[in-house]
């Protein structure tokens, strides 16, 4: 099946063999497992409870959508821009330059197009309606994350590609020309030509592979977009680890940081965030704007479809966090964040309108860096 891609070899395959993170046979996480960050108790989802389990996980009505193109028009005031389109999909305008993260239009995050978790919202244009985007960046191979459909169409527009190291081998199986692939280890930088914009891939705490045999194959990353004026944290996929720290006096301040609240479980908590410990990560960084990304598209866990954008808010309200949660398609501008609307409240589903969420306390026994500070 050609959506699964293509395993590195030759050079691309030498040069991750010579990185950090590749031990063995593969890439792995180098940062301890915090105690209380997964429940050894958790029993992890069957294949039923991920067909048939939990409540509210779709929701039964459309999403309030906004065609973008008509606010592209207009140059940012600030010079930093966002437009949230679905999942860890967000169209990044800084520095004159734009920016896709994770782009994905197709209908379902699997290799195939009759099984696997379906889209419940399609993003508000397609993808020939964009405008010009002068770097695609991609964090791991995840199907949710890489989509086999989108890098043909963005392959079509001739749009380089930025991403962790061995992701290219996908890419270029699909047709995009290697000139066009740029590969990132951590603590790598790329800067697009002809301006003051560079990617940098920064640690993070997950896993990769796109079949049964190609566990860890290639790297994952966060990614860091930085301009003269401007600096944005994007998480990709992600546990909570104390390298945010690091992130932080390496690479930030940042005035927008987007980070992942769905698709969490106990049984995986070491390697998703989820709205609580995006929270603890938002303030390792070192705070920003904060924009949540990864939810509102798939359902790829037990939990309810705004379960995550309702926690976070009720988190964010109670320290005062500056908090990005705009309808899908709404192109904002961080600088200009106001008072952010539950816009997703006012969805229809089965049982009703979205219950106003308290906060569960923050998982014991972690280490002190990952802890909230004392009140």
């Amino acid at each position: 099946m050609k959506s699964m891609g293509k395993r590195a070899a030759g050079v691309r395959l030498e040069r991750m063999q010579a990185s950090a993170q590749w031990r063995g046979q593969g890439f792995h996480n180098i940062y301890p497992i915090a105690p209380g960050l997964r429940d050894p108790n958790a029993p992890f989802p069957s294949l039923k409870d991920f067909l048939c389990g939990g409540e509210r996980r779709v929701p039964t009505a459309p999403l309030p959508a906004t065609d973008p193109r008509e606010g592209w028009r207009r140059v940012p005031q600030s010079g930093l821009r966002a437009t949230w389109l679905g999942h860890s999909t967000v169209l990044i305008e800084i520095g004159g330059r734009r920016l896709l993260t994770d782009p994905v239009w197709g209908a379902r995050a699997s290799p195939s197009t009759l099984v696997g978790p379906k889209r419940f919202q399609p993003v508000p244009l397609k993808v020939k309606e964009l405008p010009e985007v002068d770097a695609a960046l991609v964090s791991h191979d995840h199907y949710d994350h890489l989509d086999y459909p989108t890098v043909r169409e963005l392959n079509k527009r001739g749009v380089p590609f930025v991403t962790s190291l061995g992701v290219g081998a996908h890419l270029q199986a699909w047709g995009v020309p290697a000139e066009r692939i740029t590969e990132l280890d951590w603590w790598e930088t790329h800067r697009l030509p002809g301006s003051e914009v560079t990617v940098t891939a920064a640690p993070s705490q997950h896993f990769s592979g796109r079949g049964l045999k190609d566990r860890n194959a290639t790297l994952w990353s966060s990614l860091v977009i930085r301009s003269d004026r401007h600096r944005v944290f994007f998480s990709g996929d992600t546990g909570l680890t104390d390298s945010y720290t690091e992130i932080r006096e390496r690479l930030g301040p940042f005035d927008l940081v987007m980070l992942e609240i769905g698709a969490f479980h106990p049984a995986w908590g070491d390697i998703h965030l989820g709205p609580e410990n995006a929270m603890k990560a938002h303030q390792l960084l070192g705070g920003g704007v904060l924009l949540p990304v990864h939810w509102g598209t798939f359902s790829l866990a037990m939990h309810a479809w705004d379960q995550p954008a309702e926690v976070l808010h009720a988190l964010a309200d109670k320290r005062a966090v500056p908090l990005l949660m705009p309808q899908l398609g709404m192109a904002v501008e961080p600088a200009h964040v106001d008072r952010t609307d539950p816009w997703w409240r006012r969805v229809e589903t089965k049982a009703g309108p979205a219950p106003m969420v308290e906060p569960d306390q923050a998982p014991k026994n972690l280490p002190e860096a990952l802890q909230w500070p004392l009140d």
